[in-house]
Parts: structure tokens; C-alpha cells; sequence
């Protein structure tokens, strides 16, 4: 048997182990290959995240340049900002103020001749406290058929209702009198006008009032305004021809044009009808108790 020399021997020994070490470190090395090739999609995909990020923020970061700083502010500057304020120099609306109104001055031709009728409004005082005058009448045939004035005191309980309270004097129809009134007037939902008031006079005779006007602005200058009036009485009074109950009931429909706010001339029908005894006493006299007729006018306020 041969005997190898120490050389050999010791060429052997280190050859094994370089390879011990080596398979190792290339096991090492292909099991980080294998991961890398996997994750690399996701690193792909977290570095167009941080790309996009990047680009979105770059605007932000343009924007927060720095700027020129804002100037102290001077004394001219509080001057010109803050003028100082002549009082005597200042137009302030007066606290009382007044309007009259004539709703209705209107015309008409019937059978029993041509008609005239008016219904006028008007107020002085300030926004809370005033001085109400209120008129209406009607003439047929060159006779005055019935005419009255209210004298109210009005008081603002919100910003579209007053109360009122006065008197009102009938000058005709037949002898002249006077009532106690008591009622409200205002705006009511959907910008309807009301007007109730309940009178008060002798023996016991209680009558109310009820109206209701709407204006509908067709054009800035072209209104269409509707109207309903009801006449109620406690009890009879044949002496002026009223039954008890609702006595009477009227409808307008009128169509203004506005020259200007204050002038406005208009066209409208207007139906009226009476009830009950009422209507009895109308046959009595001769009369219908229902007549509808065309009517022209105009409306005006100053």
C-alpha cells in the first residue's frame, strides 16, 4: 500500500473545506435571488406609489414658496380704512312717515245707469304706532248708495300684523251712525292681504268684515289682482236692509298696468251677491240681490 505525502494531503483537507463553505453561501445566494425576482413586483409597485405621491405633493411644495411678507400697518392706512363720520352730514329715513292709497277708483255702465265706486286707504305714524283712515262707497245713477269712513289706531304686534282699534261712521245708507271697531290686518302665508274687523254699534248690533286681495306680477308692469270681501251680521236690521247671517259676498278679478308704481289705470269684472233676508229685502225694493258687472279705473298712491 502507498503511502500519499503530507502535501497532498494537506491540498485535500483545504479543498474540503472551501467547499463546505461554499454551497452554503450559494444556497444562501439563490434563496435571496428567489425572493428578489418574487418581491420585485411589489417594490415596482410601491415605487410608482411613491412616484405619484411625489408628483401630487411637487405643486404643494411649489405653492409653499415663501412670499413677500405683509407690510405693518401704518397709521394712513387705519385713516383711509376708518374715515372719520360727520353725523350732520347723514341722511337718516325720518321716523314718521305717511301713504295714501286709493286701491279703487273705478267706472261703470249698468241698466240702472252708470255706477261709481272708491275704496281708499292710508296711514301716518312710524313702523310700530299709526293712524289708520280707511273709506269706501259706491254711487249709482247720481245716488249715493252707501259711504263710510274708519278712524283706527293700528299697533304692530310682528312684522306683518297690526291691531287695530277705532270707530267707523256710516253716512249712508239711511241715517247716519257710528260703530266701535276692532280688527287685524296684515299679510298672511303666500303673501295673501287680510283685512278682518268686527263692529260694535247700537242695540246690540254686532257685523264683521272680512277681505282678502292677492297681486300677481305678470310682467314688471302688468299686475293681476283678485279680491274677495264678505259682509257678516249677528242679527237683522231691516231699517238698512241687512239679514242676519252672511248679507253679502263680493269677487274682483283686476288687471292693472303700471305707468309708474304711483299711476296705474286698470280693467276688471266684478260679481256681488247678497244672502237670506238680505236677498229679500233687495226683492222688496226692486233690485236683484246678484249683479256682475265690467268696471274701469285706476289705482294711485302718493
Amino acid at each position: 500500500m502507498k503511502t500519499l505525502s503530507p502535501a497532498p494531503l494537506h491540498l485535500a483537507s483545504a479543498l474540503a473545506l472551501a467547499l463546505g463553505a461554499a454551497v452554503p453561501a450559494f444556497a444562501q445566494h439563490h434563496d435571496h435571488a428567489q425572493h428578489a425576482t418574487t418581491d420585485a413586483p411589489e417594490r415596482d409597485e410601491h415605487a410608482q406609489h411613491d412616484h405619484a405621491a411625489m408628483s401630487q405633493a411637487a405643486p404643494a411644495m411649489e405653492s409653499a414658496a415663501p412670499r413677500e411678507p405683509i407690510p405693518a400697518i401704518t397709521a394712513d392706512d387705519l385713516a383711509a380704512a376708518f374715515p372719520a363720520i360727520d353725523h350732520h352730514a347723514m341722511q337718516h329715513a325720518p321716523a314718521f312717515n305717511h301713504k295714501v292709497t286709493f286701491n279703487r277708483l273705478e267706472a261703470w255702465d249698468a241698466d240702472e245707469g252708470t255706477g261709481q265706486a272708491w275704496e281708499g286707504i292710508a296711514w301716518f305714524g312710524t313702523d310700530t304706532d299709526r293712524l289708520w283712515l280707511r273709506s269706501e262707497g259706491e254711487r249709482v245713477g247720481g245716488h249715493t248708495e252707501s259711504a263710510d269712513l274708519e278712524v283706527l289706531y293700528g299697533r304692530s304686534v310682528s312684522p306683518w300684523w297690526d291691531v287695530v282699534a277705532g270707530v267707523r261712521h256710516d253716512f249712508t245708507p239711511g241715517d247716519a251712525r257710528t260703530w266701535a271697531a276692532v280688527g287685524v290686518q296684515g299679510m298672511a302665508p303666500y303673501r295673501f292681504e287680510v283685512s278682518a274687523t268686527a263692529y260694535i254699534g247700537e242695540d246690540g248690533r254686532v257685523a264683521a268684515n272680512v277681505e282678502a286681495e292677492y297681486t300677481l306680477r305678470i310682467t314688471n308692469r302688468l299686475v293681476l289682482q283678485p279680491l274677495v270681501e264678505v259682509d257678516i251680521a249677528a242679527k237683522d236690521d231691516p231699517d238698512y236692509g241687512i239679514g242676519r247671517g252672511v248679507s253679502g259676498f263680493e269677487a274682483g278679478l283686476r288687471l292693472r298696468y303700471e305707468i309708474g308704481r304711483r299711476f296705474a289705470p286698470y280693467v276688471g269684472v266684478v260679481h256681488e251677491r247678497v244672502f237670506g233676508d238680505t236677498a229679500g229685502y233687495r226683492r222688496a225694493d226692486g233690485e236683484s240681490p246678484r249683479d256682475t258687472r265690467v268696471v274701469a279705473g285706476v289705482r294711485l298712491w302718493f
